[in-house]
């Protein structure tokens, strides 16, 4: 992302930086456990919308659709930033992958209060290269499987990202998507400030804990 490009290039990705922020910003765990009768999703356990909370409600159907849902919306809007930029789509997709991450963190209809962006990040990578997407989903699954604590396997997840994609793009760390992924596990991993303290202690919970 570091090359020059036209100003009417840079007002596209722009445009599509937007598009993609407000693709990442639909709160699906909210609007699933609310459609599904489990209430708000932000009075219970931790209060994120993301899919491990709510796992916590003890509707895994709710939980397994809110995963589908918000990794589908960061494949999507990937896939919006190639279709409207095919001259540039390298870019056009690093950009629409972070901005649907930062999207779902922080979504504008919730006073930007979201989630950490876990399965809309695998969403975009997955979109960005399936392999490293594949691999990072088997990393996330593996450590979460061993560990049974879904903030483990997905911080072992996000920090393997930016060095896969680069490795198999065989381009760099600087170039458009090992950029994109190394911002986006840096958010993720910011926004699990809290889990990584509890992890450091020994206080993390455990996967499908229902919450009181």
């Amino acid at each position: 992302m570091s090359e020059t490009l036209p100003g009417y290039v840079l007002q596209l990705l722009a445009a599509i930086a937007v598009l993609a922020y407000v693709i990442g910003s639909i709160p699906f765990g909210l609007l699933l456990t609310q459609l599904g009768g489990a209430g708000d999703i932000r009075t219970i356990g931790s209060g994120n919308i993301g899919a491990t909370n709510v796992l916590r409600t003890g509707r895994r159907g709710l939980a397994a659709a809110t995963l589908l849902f918000d990794g589908g919306k960061g494949a999507f809007a990937v896939l919006c930033g190639f279709i409207l930029s095919p001259f540039h789509p390298a870019q056009a997709m690093a950009v629409a992958a972070l901005f649907a991450v930062i999207g779902h963190c922080f979504p504008i209809w919730l006073k930007f209060k979201g989630g950490k962006g876990v399965a809309t990040g695998l969403g975009a990578a997955l979109a960005l290269s399936p392999l490293t997407g594949l691999a990072c989903c088997a990393i996330w699954l593996g450590v979460a499987k061993l560990t049974r604590i879904s903030s483990a396997g997905a911080l072992a997840a996000f920090v393997a990202m930016p060095v896969l994609l680069a490795a198999l793009g065989g381009e760099g760390l600087r170039a458009p998507a090992p950029m994109a992924g190394l911002l986006i596990a840096l958010l993720v991993i910011a926004r699990h400030h809290g889990n990584i303290r509890r992890l450091l202690n020994g206080t993390e919970p455990r996967i499908g804990r229902k919450a009181p």
